[in-house]
């Protein structure tokens, strides 16, 4: 009986509404009208295809998310450490201590640190390779390694190696005041060349972030590369001047012009000549710069050209 009721009273209701056209319709001005929100903004996601160009604008738009990616490695690599920020210190310093001890009477270093304490001329080479190594090294895993992040929301995916490499970044502003204590102590006194100094260290920030973006974008594909990546690390280090230069005189003249094609090599021997008061070497430094960007641009093409299938394949 209720339930009768209950569905009279609503007939009744229903047809009591005003529908429109009728007499009892009245339609509310304009200005009064109830208009939906559009103030906030609204983002449109389309697949893309083909090799696309970097969407920089979308890259500055989403920079608050890179700043806060790159604390959070920051974070999580020294949370619960005893030491905590001090491992960017020692780890380039418990290098230099055993090449130092193994190396350091052997000549190793060549010509160039004849008027150079050693230890000095080992630091100023590891420390930019230490950042360009851990920089290729966990930007070729970060895509992997941030899984959820990538399978459950949208944003630029080529911030996640960008954040890799900041972190690096700030690992190696931190060891570098170990550098000019060290400077201090063995007596080097500053000259006009250390204004240099943020040449080297920005190719070595392109070449690691195109480096990195590439190895990223294909060990999603093919899991090889995170096995690879270490040991190529390691091979690459020796084909660097990071604990010896020699004297270029000794080498062929044709290997003088092929070794700036490794990028690593002219940006670090750069770094520590502009650190300890050397010449600058124009043609290695230019070199070894161009082929940076030509990575940086190799790697983001790429990665942007495959990055739409990270979810799925991932």
């Amino acid at each position: 009986m209720t339930d009768r009721v209950t569905g009279m009273n609503r007939l009744k209701l229903a047809e009591e509404q005003p529908v429109v056209g009728s007499p009892l319709y009245k339609a509310l001005p304009e200005s009064e009208a109830i208009e939906p929100e559009t103030s906030l903004p609204v983002t449109v996601i389309v697949p893309r295809s083909g090799w696309q160009l970097l969407d920089l604008k979308e890259l500055w738009r989403c920079r608050e998310l890179l700043g806060f990616l790159v604390w959070r490695d920051v974070k999580v690599r020294y949370k619960q450490t005893a030491l905590g920020a001090i491992w960017a210190v020692l780890q380039p310093f418990a290098t230099m201590v055993v090449f130092t001890l193994f190396l350091g009477k052997t000549g190793v270093a060549g010509g160039e640190a004849n008027d150079v304490q050693y230890p000095l001329f080992v630091f100023a080479g590891l420390l930019p390779w230490i950042f360009f190594a851990n920089s290729v090294s966990t930007a070729g895993q970060s895509v992997v390694i941030n899984e959820r992040l990538v399978t459950k929301i949208y944003f630029p995916r080529l911030i996640i190696p960008m954040a890799a490499v900041g972190a690096g970044l700030v690992d190696f502003v931190i060891a570098f005041g170990m550098l000019l204590l060290m400077m201090v102590y063995y007596g080097a006194s500053p000259s006009w060349s250390m204004l240099l100094m943020p040449v080297p260290v920005l190719g070595l920030l392109v070449a690691a972030l195109g480096v990195g973006a590439l190895l990223s974008a294909l060990t999603v594909a093919y899991r090889d590369f995170r096995h690879a990546v270490p040991f190529m690390v390691q091979l690459w280090m020796f084909a660097t001047p990071s604990i010896y230069l020699q004297d270029l005189s000794r080498i062929n003249p044709l290997w003088q012009k092929l070794l700036p094609l490794n990028p690593a090599y002219g940006l670090i021997g750069n770094f520590r000549a502009a650190m300890l008061g050397k010449d600058l070497d124009l043609y290695s430094l230019s070199i070894s710069s161009a082929v940076g960007v030509i990575f940086l641009l190799v790697g983001c093409f790429y990665f942007r050209r495959v990055e739409r299938t990270f979810a799925d394949v991932i």
